[in-house]
Parts: C-alpha cells; sequence; structure tokens
C-alpha cells in the first residue's frame, strides 16, 4: 500500500528553505569542488538536496549516495519497528542471490525460464503446505506470485465475481448487486478490492469481547447475491484465526452454495507449524482460494504474496491472458506486469533453506517469545486481548485496565516509547468496538528473548514518566506531538482527499493495523 503523494505548488516549492528570509550563499558555476577528496566539502553538502525540480547538472556518484543516506538515517529502525509483519532479517547468502537477480524482469519466462520454474516450485510447496487437492491431473490447483497479499486478494475477489457473475448469467438472473461478507476488522485492502470491483460491503460487526467474524452471523449475511465470504487467519488487531471451519459447516448445513476465500496473509505460514490440526485451509470444501504474504512469516523481504485456488473451476477462464511476450506464451493473471524477479527467489531458497522443520522450530519460538511478553505486560497491569498458546499469530495485543483510572491513554504510553526508538503503535478497534484502545508488538523472526526484555523494561519506564506527569502535562505533550513531529503531521495527504465518508475509517473512526 502506498500513499498518495500530493505535488506543492510552485510557491510552496520556492519557499524550501526552514528559515525563511535567511539568504542563500551563492555558489560560483566551477566544477573545481566536485573533485574533493571529503563529501562534506564539496559545494552539494551546503545545498539543499533537490526536491521539487530535477537538477540541471550531475552529482559525483559518492556524493549522492552520501547525501541520501544521510537522509534516510531520519527513518526509524525496522528492527525496532513492532508495528510490522513484514520481515526485517534474512541471510546473507539470501541477500547476495536477491541483489543478482535485481536486472531480471520477472515476467520475462522467455529469457528467464529457471525464475518461471522456481516461481512454480514454490507455488507447488505453498498449495500441498494449505493441503491443496492432488488427486487428480484435471482438477489440480493453481497459483501465482504477486506483490504482496493486497495483489493476491484483489485477484481473489475478482475471480468470486466473475464466477459469480457467470453463474447468474446462465440462469438468466441479475448479476449487477454483487456483495461479499467480511469481519469489519478486515485490512484496508478488502475495502478498496470492493470498491474498485465495484461489491458491496457486508460486515460482521466486532464487539467489545470478540474481535472475529462471528460465523452464524456472516451465513445469514449471505443472500442470492453473495460472491463470497472472507474469512481471515490471523486478524491484524489481534492476531487471531477465524473459526472457518463453523463458517464451511454452516454453508454446508444450510445447502448454501458460496465460497469461502481465506485471508492468510500473516497466519498462512504459522498456523501449519504451530497448530496443524486446526481446520482452515483446503481441507475444507467451501474453501476455494487462499491467499499469503511471503514477505510477512514467509521470512522475505516485502514484496511478495501468493494467492492459490482449489481448481480451475474457481478461476474463470476468461480472466486468465494467454500472452506471447518476448517469444513465449505466457497464462497470466494479475494487476501488475514487469516485475523483479528477487523476492520469488528469496521464497525458494528459505523454503528449502529452512524445510519444514526450520520454519516450525522458529514459527514455535516467536509464539514461545510473545507468551512471555504476554505474561510480562500482565504483570505490568496490563490487559491482554490476543490468544496465546498457539492460538494465533505471534503477537501480543494490550491495553491499560480502565478500573485503574489513568489519566493517560496507549497512544500515549506508544509516544514515550517512541522517544526510545521503539515503534509500538496504538489503535481504536473496528467499528462497533471503536470504544476501544489497544497497541499491538508484533513478535518477528529477530524479535529475540533478550529484545523482549529490553522493550519490557522500557514500556515499564514509559508508565513511570507518564505516571510522574500529571494529567495537564500529558495532554501538552500529547498535543505536540500532533502538531509538531512527524508521527503527528501528515504532510503527504492530498488536502482535497482528506476527510473522506466511504471508507470505514472515514465513517467509523477506525483505525487500520499496519500490516
Amino acid at each position: 500500500m502506498v500513499h498518495l503523494a500530493s505535488v506543492p505548488s510552485d510557491a510552496t516549492a520556492r519557499r524550501g528553505s526552514v528559515a525563511e528570509g535567511i539568504k542563500k550563499l551563492d555558489f560560483h558555476d566551477s566544477a573545481e569542488d566536485e573533485g574533493t577528496a571529503s563529501v562534506y566539502g564539496s559545494r552539494f553538502a551546503a545545498q539543499e538536496l533537490p526536491q521539487h525540480e530535477m537538477p540541471e547538472r550531475e552529482m559525483p556518484k559518492e556524493v549522492a549516495y552520501r547525501m541520501i543516506r544521510d537522509d534516510l538515517t531520519l527513518d526509524g529502525n525496522p528492527i525496532l519497528n513492532l508495528a510490522s509483519f513484514v520481515t526485517t532479517y534474512m541471510e546473507e547468502e539470501v541477500e547476495k542471490l536477491m541483489a543478482e537477480a535485481l536486472p531480471k524482469n520477472f515476467i520475462d519466462y522467455e529469457e528467464y525460464p529457471q525464475t518461471a520454474e522456481i516461481q512454480n516450485r514454490c507455488v507447488s510447496m505453498i498449495a500441498r503446505m494449505f493441503n491443496a487437492p492432488t488427486h487428480s491431473d484435471e482438477e489440480t490447483a493453481m497459483g501465482t506470485s504477486t506483490v504482496g497479499s493486497s495483489e493476491a486478494i484483489m485477484l481473489g475477489v475478482l475471480s468470486m465475481k466473475r464466477r459469480w457473475q457467470n453463474k447468474r448469467k446462465a440462469e438468466g438472473k441479475d448479476y449487477s448487486k454483487p456483495n461479499m461478507v467480511m469481519n469489519s476488522a478486515v485490512q484496508v485492502c478488502w475495502e478498496k478490492a470492493a470498491r474498485y470491483f465495484e461489491v458491496e460491503e457486508r460486515y460482521s460487526f466486532c464487539t467489545e469481547d470478540r474481535y472475529v467474524i462471528d460465523p452464524e452471523e456472516a451465513v445469514k449475511l449471505v443472500d442470492e447475491n453473495t460472491i463470497g465470504i472472507c474469512a481471515i487467519i490471523g486478524t491484524t488487531y489481534t492476531g487471531e484465526y477465524e473459526d472457518v471451519k463453523a463458517i464451511n459447516d454452516l454453508l454446508i448445513k444450510n445447502n448454501i452454495d458460496c465460497p469461502i476465500h481465506v485471508d492468510a496473509a500473516s497466519g498462512g505460514f504459522v498456523a501449519p507449524f504451530v497448530c496443524p490440526e486446526l481446520q482452515w485451509d483446503f481441507r475444507l470444501e467451501k474453501v476455494v482460494s487462499i491467499n499469503v504474504s511471503g514477505h510477512k512469516y514467509g521470512l522475505v523481504y516485502p514484496g511478495v504474496g501468493w494467492a492459490i485456488w482449489r481448481s480451475p473451476e474457481y478461476l474463470p477462464k476468461e480472466l486468465v491472458f494467454n500472452i506471447n511476450y518476448l517469444g513465449a506464451d505466457q497464462a497470466s493473471f494479475t494487476l501488475n506486469f514487469s516485475k523483479g524477479a528477487s523476492q520469488v527467489i528469496g521464497q525458494y531458497y528459505q523454503m528449502i533453506r529452512l524445510g519444514k522443520r526450520g520454519y516450525r522450530s522458529i514459527m514455535m519460538n516467536l509464539t514461545r517469545t510473545a507468551d512471555y511478553l504476554a505474561a510480562n505486560l500482565k504483570q505490568l497491569g496490563f490487559i491482554i486481548m490476543s490468544k496465546g498458546g498457539g492460538q494465533g499469530l505471534p503477537l501480543v495485543a494490550f491495553r491499560l485496565d480502565p478500573e485503574k483510572g489513568h489519566h493517560y491513554d496507549e497512544f500515549a504510553v506508544a509516544h514515550q516509547l517512541r522517544e526510545r526508538g521503539w515503534v509500538v503503535p496504538a489503535y481504536t478497534m473496528a467499528p462497533h468496538s471503536e470504544s476501544l484502545k489497544l497497541m499491538r508488538v508484533v513478535v518477528r523472526e529477530d524479535f529475540s528473548r533478550a529484545r523482549c526484555d529490553t522493550l519490557v523494561k522500557d514500556i515499564k519506564l514509559a508508565l513511570q514518566t507518564l505516571n510522574d506527569m500529571d494529567k495537564k502535562t500529558v495532554e501538552n505533550h500529547q498535543e505536540h506531538v500532533k502538531n509538531n513531529t512527524s508521527a503527528g503531521k501528515k504532510k503527504n495527504n492530498h488536502p482535497h482527499y482528506r476527510k473522506e465518508k466511504h471508507s470505514l475509517q472515514g465513517k467509523h473512526g477506525k483505525t487500520h493495523a499496519v500490516c
């Protein structure tokens, strides 16, 4: 997901300097200092970096590298970013492989046939991990790599909608009002898919003590215009696994022809290793498609995702394009075309390097660390909202105990931790439970027990700092963060698109959890 950038006006671009009215130094037009031994002795170190207009002249490569590198130091440390599920560590060997593949255009199968073969191997391994049927050559599963789960979800929604439309056309019925059933805690890409592809959203809303879809309520929302139900294996707020089997069994019991798409973006590489007995995948007959993010617990740098379909029946033929491109016929079902091959190669490396035992060891360690963190936070007085013991993702969702009458909230705690370098986000819950605020720590591969202990100490220190402040001081600090820091200011949002009212955030104030 990429933000929509606003192009500044000429007047705004000219203002530029932080301090208005300062006379700019006049550097003579000379190339003498461009060969200086010191980057910081060159004229470029005393000038603003180009922001709005491409410069007329070149810049030495070592200067360009250093200036941009210095600029990027203002970013947070990815390892301390506990908001994100996205992988922040890979071994040097796979980094080298991925770097070597940077010039390869993945879509060029004729030129890079072995890279295409590696994708096919990944699809086969992932489909089998999800217990896809493999007993027949005619009904065999199929899949594709994507640029993350967002694209995979878009493809899943497209295939469900087109299959439903084809069925309605064959029956001579109206096919203009498709709808889709989902939990109100879905990631924003589901809202996008529904809006972009003109599908009505039907929500099973969360409550203050239930943060996942209600299977009975979801099935009751189904009618003849429902293209499918979305079930989530690992919600972004609390990491819980939704009861896909209960939805599946209710559909069968009531003889309802409605497919299930499983959004396993976060849990697809966790559940098979931590709780293999849990039935959520193609073992259930109503599950027709699954998406998973390789760049989350698949342990690959962003961005790579995977979409898998049970059989050709659930991926209508007219959505697949056979294209002769650069000398080879290709079957293509994608929203993108040209893309790098590095992430697919990285996924293959991880799967053959680690194997099932390696993934199992990592996911079990993460689960233990999450349980350890939850126990420590509980001792500090927090209410734990996530499931432990492998019943959900290796994350900890927690909130302050309202009965303790704190004069600060979860957002204040998050800001205190930010001052110590940690990114531990605070959110408001999904609609109908938005009165709840929570914080969330995602336990990733590189979040060791030692780092966990450091975080607990800093959370304890943050609570002590806030307890020592009076209410007015806390409020003033919150206002300062909101108005005067990069965490509070929203510089990139175009004014035309602010305060929209069509999304769950616009309608209910839902804060979308980071993925």
